[in-house]
């Protein structure tokens, strides 16, 4: 009975022993090869793509889908992430600037002496830094559209009604001026300390929502009085007229030499 146990499992073992040893068939080396070269594709998928003819590495998204190959209308790459090409548009340059709303209620005239005090820091604070200037001011512009957006959303949701198209308006608006602060962050290049002042200036209005959109309707009305005052340091050369960043040239369909002045008009 034991030896009969002991020739059974030495069976056992010899066949484990042969079966391992054996050199692999054509048929079982094709089906690793394949199940190697799935893992490898897959690994390729969720990893990271490289975009043609650039050094810069797209990082695929959190669920491994790798980022769709957009196109410029030219059959160039499309690098940006932030913005798609049909998100573009050419700035209507016909606006009037002479417009001003006169302060009617307690929190007009809040609003409105609030962007008159603050113009005093500022002015002491980056003097003829234009750049820095339009930077804080688009960072305060791109909340009231986000804050309204968010609100309309939630009040359709609680009501059930729709919201007459103001949604889209609102948050579009706030995505158009943070494009505004994308390229002034790439022509000024702002220090560690002027980007916590964005983080703080952010903060405040961002929870003091019933006050932005009056203070940037001022700031606004303030603005055009900074981007003129820069136009004309650039006429007289006292600020380099520098080539635009590609990041303006593609949002605002400018001409591949287009330069500072030409992205400050548009803005």
């Amino acid at each position: 009975m034991m030896s009969g146990q002991r020739l059974g499992f030495c069976g056992q073992w010899w066949r484990m022993v042969s079966s391992a040893s054996e050199p692999p068939t054509k048929n079982s080396t094709s089906t690793v090869a394949g199940k190697e070269g799935d893992k490898e594709a897959k690994r390729s998928r969720a990893s990271v793509e490289r975009i043609e003819g650039e050094d810069e590495v797209a990082v695929s998204s959190y669920w491994g889908i790798s980022r769709p190959k957009i196109t410029k209308q030219d059959g160039s790459v499309w690098p940006w992430n932030c913005f798609m090409p049909w998100e573009t548009y050419q700035a209507d340059l016909s606006i009037d600037l002479s417009k001003h709303h006169l302060p009617k209620t307690l929190l007009d005239k809040v609003a409105y002496w609030t962007v008159k005090l603050l113009r005093i820091p500022t002015d002491l604070f980056f003097k003829k830094r234009y750049g820095c200037r339009a930077m804080m001011l688009e960072t305060v512009a791109g909340v009231p559209g986000m804050v309204g957006g968010m609100l309309l959303h939630l009040r359709s949701l609680r009501k059930f009604e729709q919201s007459g198209g103001w949604i889209k308006a609102l948050l579009e608006e706030a995505e158009n001026e943070r494009m505004h602060l994308m390229t002034m962050v790439e022509l000024v290049q702002p220090k560690w300390y002027e980007r916590l002042l964005v983080i703080a200036v952010q903060g405040a209005f961002f929870n003091f929502y019933f006050l932005a959109h009056r203070v940037v309707g001022y700031l606004e009305e303030e603005a055009i009085h900074s981007y003129t005052l820069y136009l004309n340091d650039i006429d007289r050369g006292e600020i380099e007229n520098v080539p635009a960043p590609a990041i303006a040239i593609d949002y605002w369909r400018l001409p591949k030499d287009a330069t500072l002045k030409d992205v400050v008009t548009v803005i």
